[in-house]
């Protein structure tokens, strides 16, 4: 399948206004851009809004339980680790019930791109404080004067503390930067992490297009940043308030999951003969 056909014309059914129509596009840009095959992509989503993307894109696609997209995604690229596996979903789902999963999925360099759509509100939920909502910030659910009492995870600098390989961070509202770095998150081997700005234009008031265009900064703007610098890319990771910085933030090339199972040697685990295998005694084991 071509990957000029990365669309369905099912309308979404999100609001009007939506960051996730920018992500959307994005998508199907970035598969163009790689001149992917789709019958060989497999798109693990969550629950949420941004989880529904699945539902609009032309490819193999499982919508799994909620906070479980990574583990599902895992499953599916050690079962064949010849396919393309794309996680996507949002940042309530992934850095609330998923960040355990989030975190060892970094260390252990599984060969997975993961697209967080990070809209600092549990939209599908009517506007709960997420864990990206900025402290202070005020919502239904928590009222002020005090307002979200908690402080905000930085998916980036955790992405670069977890150990992850490639992290990076665009925007909803900047469609053409945003296809350039799926696509080369995609291209990366190893566990690769794209935090992605996207207004909620029903439950978020604060985190709105204006308020992400006067705070972007480009990290190509940035004379002298090198993406294999880590500590140039906590550095830059932490900025959030005044400046946001947008781009490759750090990549590096290490052994992956995969590299280190001497099962996978031999080709794809559904490829391989069951024939001969005997798990009698493990069961009489176990049981």
């Amino acid at each position: 399948m071509a990957a000029t056909n990365a669309g369905l014309e099912y309308a979404p059914t999100w609001c009007v206004g939506c960051g996730n129509y920018g992500i959307l596009t994005a998508w199907k840009k970035a598969m163009g851009i790689l001149e992917i095959d789709l019958e060989k992509v497999a798109l693990v989503t969550g629950i949420g809004c941004g989880s529904k993307i699945g539902q609009y894109v032309n490819t193999y696609r499982i919508e799994t339980l909620h906070g479980r997209t990574l583990p599902v995604a895992s499953g599916v690229k050690l079962a064949n680790h010849e396919l393309t596996v794309i996680a996507e979903g949002g940042e309530g789902d992934g850095m609330g019930l998923g960040m355990g999963h989030f975190i060892h999925s970094a260390r252990r360099n599984l060969d997975l791109s993961y697209f967080i759509h990070n809209n600092q509100i549990y939209a599908l939920t009517k506007g709960q404080a997420s864990p990206t909502t900025d402290r202070g910030t005020v919502t239904k659910f928590t009222p002020p004067p005090l307002g979200n009492v908690e402080q905000a995870v930085n998916i980036v600098q955790l992405a670069l503390s977890a150990g992850a390989s490639f992290v990076a961070r665009g925007s909803a509202a900047n469609i053409d930067q945003l296809a350039q770095l799926m696509a080369e998150a995609v291209r990366h081997r190893g566990f690769a992490v794209l935090d992605i700005l996207q207004p909620c234009v029903s439950f978020n008031p604060v985190n709105t297009y204006q308020w992400y265009k006067e705070r972007a900064l480009s990290l190509e703007s940035v004379s002298g940043y090198d993406e294999t610098d880590r500590k140039q890319a906590l550095e830059y990771g932490s900025l959030w308030g005044e400046k946001i910085p947008l781009g490759v933030f750090y990549r590096s090339e290490k052994p992956t999951f995969s590299d280190s199972l001497p099962q996978l040697e031999k080709g794809t685990l559904v490829a391989q003969a069951l024939d001969g295998i005997d798990v009698t005694a493990l069961m009489h084991k176990l049981a």
